[in-house]
């Protein structure tokens, strides 16, 4: 079981996003087409777990595999596609002390805009986001040391903003 730990907003949350996706350029220059900042750490004002979420969209998902020791000598650990079809999926820092977790998808996976319209319709809605982050830090409360029940209570509330990003974003 790992620690669920709901913090207020860092304001160096963005710079820390910049810095990993700086460091992920160099490491896979010839494959990277575009890094995005995705999950509640790049939502203003958000509570969040600690934890910057980086969504690397990538020419070909099938060459990361071959750079998975090049992703490992520089701290990121690779888990597959952990769940989500096409993704690889990487975390940095250690399993209990996790600094980022790295998304990468094939361009044109639909996951990608799914990410994209799920942080930018929070962004634009306010109301929403408050709600998210009441309902992050009631579940983190409840749940200190199961990350899995902690998902678990997201999941209807992000199922549901998926559907408005959905339609919000057309």
């Amino acid at each position: 079981m790992r620690e669920v730990k709901v913090v207020p907003y860092n304001e160096n949350w963005p710079e820390m996003f910049n810095l990993e996706a700086e460091n992920l350029q160099k490491l896979l220059p010839e494959e990277i087409i575009e890094i995005y900042h995705i999950g509640s750490t790049a939502i203003p004002d958000m509570p969040a777990k600690p934890i910057i979420d980086v969504l690397v969209e990538v020419k070909n998902i099938q060459q990361i595999d071959d750079f998975t020791e090049r992703l490992a000598t520089n701290g990121y650990r690779a888990f597959g596609e952990n769940g989500i079809p096409g993704r690889r999926f990487f975390v940095k820092g250690t399993l209990s002390n996790r600094t980022h977790h790295i998304h990468m998808f094939q361009s044109g996976d639909k996951e990608i805009n799914r990410h994209l319209a799920f942080r930018d319709f929070l962004i634009a809605n306010h109301h929403e986001a408050l709600q998210y982050g009441a309902l992050k830090k009631k579940l983190a409360q409840e749940n200190p040391v199961d990350i899995e029940k902690y998902i678990q209570g997201k999941h209807d509330f992000i199922q549901t903003i998926d559907k408005m990003a959905a339609v919000w974003g057309k």
